[in-house]
């Protein structure tokens, strides 16, 4: 019943897997079959990667997270601070790849 259940896209596995994070060292990880996604901070590792199994069709190897604090800004004299956000960096299973480039 467990796998009939995962076949399945459900609602909030797109809620999950908000966008992909690209920058210049999530860039350096596709090398190395990985990649990085934005989360939010209550996502767990194991909805992580069920999300990304079913959404994308591939196998997850691990899924590593972390918490990126928000910076102290300033625009025009008013401080600000930009919000805390959730990063998953999702390594594949040999010979799996992802297109994120298209979107889901």
């Amino acid at each position: 019943m467990a796998k009939a259940k995962k076949a399945e896209a459900a609602e909030w596995m797109y809620e999950l897997i908000r966008k992909p994070h690209v920058t210049e060292k999530a860039t350096m990880g596709s090398e190395h079959a990985q990649l990085t996604f934005r989360v939010p901070v209550e996502a767990t590792k194991p909805k992580i990667k069920e999300a990304v199994e079913v959404l994308f069709g591939v196998k997850v190897k691990a899924v590593n997270t972390l918490i990126q604090k928000g910076k102290n800004k300033r625009f025009r004299g008013v401080k600000g601070r930009r919000s805390d956000f959730k990063k998953a960096v999702i390594t594949l299973e040999p010979g799996q790849t992802i297109d994120t480039e298209t979107g889901i």
